[in-house]
């Protein structure tokens, strides 16, 4: 059972509506959900899906009776790079543009379908839906992802990431100096109360942790600061969220105010450069590198100091 607490943003939204939201799900399947019984409000099961929720009531969605629909299918058209695969671990970097999993408006063509067609022995792995998959990049987002190819290894990860033991590093470019070179955003987040469709840090968010050391100050054509990240956790956005909260948003990251004159590159600047983690099962240390791509490199290489 998924609980979500209604915030100002969402306040008068239809219940279907909703449920889409929380549970990433089409409207049409949120809605017959909703027909089913999945759904209440204040712990009172409600069938109809156009019934209008209040700011501070509580939706609870079961997603077990989300209309079952056909498993993701495998697709070898899908390109990606396999950095490293034993019998219980997959280890992927993933390019910007490719969205990891089917969900509302992508149905096919993602991360998991090229993973079906590759491994198709993780269709019986985690979620259905998701196979295999214990943690998400944004679909602008390049770099490592780790994938489950077992069960055993599934419920490890899984465990692992809620004890903040899996190490995730990213590199960023932003916008001006920070007055640091080291620091802690330490903020929650939650959905936006004046927009539903973006994050932000409010005070009914959930708990959120990003280190950030400075890399490099560049000085031309404008003040910009390259940037190596830390997740200590894993709240949607959290990155782009916590940096613009403090006043130096991803340079090319329009949802939260990174779109200024001077640097233009093809996407928001962010990378998942580096994972750490144990083995999900031989306890093995491991560690793998993924370096810039070359679209966010040759940004990189022409700014000056």
């Amino acid at each position: 059972m998924i609980e979500e607490e209604i915030p100002a943003a969402l306040g008068g939204e239809r219940l279907d509506r909703i449920v889409s939201l929380i549970t990433d799900c089409s409207c049409i399947n949120a809605a017959e959900l909703v027909v089913a019984g999945g759904a209440a409000i204040d712990g009172e099961v409600q069938h109809i899906g156009k019934l209008r929720v209040r700011t501070g009531q509580v939706v609870s969605v079961d997603p077990a009776m989300l209309p079952v629909t056909a498993p993701p299918a495998a697709d070898d058209t899908v390109e990606f790079r396999v950095v490293h695969a034993d019998e219980h671990l997959i280890i992927i970097d993933k390019p910007a543009g490719l969205v990891v999993h089917p969900g509302a408006g992508h149905p096919d063509h993602t991360l998991v379908n090229g993973l079906l067609a590759r491994f198709p022995e993780i269709a019986d792995v985690g979620e259905p839906h998701r196979p295999g998959i214990v943690h998400r990049l944004d679909v602008g987002t390049s770099g490592l992802l780790a994938v489950a190819r077992t069960q055993r290894a599934y419920h490890s990860l899984v465990d692992a990431l809620a004890a903040r033991d899996v190490g995730r590093v990213y590199r960023a470019l932003v916008w001006g100096h920070l007055a640091n070179p080291v620091g802690v955003v330490d903020a929650p987040i939650g959905r936006d109360h004046r927009d539903a469709m973006r994050m932000a840090v409010v005070v009914d968010g959930k708990p959120a942790r990003t280190r950030y050391r400075v890399l490099r100050e560049y000085r031309t054509p404008t003040e910009s600061s390259a940037l190596e990240c830390r997740l200590e956790t894993g709240r949607t956005h959290q990155i782009r969220v916590h940096l613009a909260a403090i006043g130096h948003p991803v340079v090319g990251d329009g949802a939260y105010g990174g779109i200024r004159t001077g640097i233009t590159p093809p996407r928001p600047f962010l990378h998942a450069a580096a994972l750490e983690l144990v083995h999900p099962v031989t306890g093995e240390v491991l560690q793998f590198h993924s370096p810039l791509p070359a679209d966010l490199a040759d940004v990189e290489a022409a700014l000056g100091t």
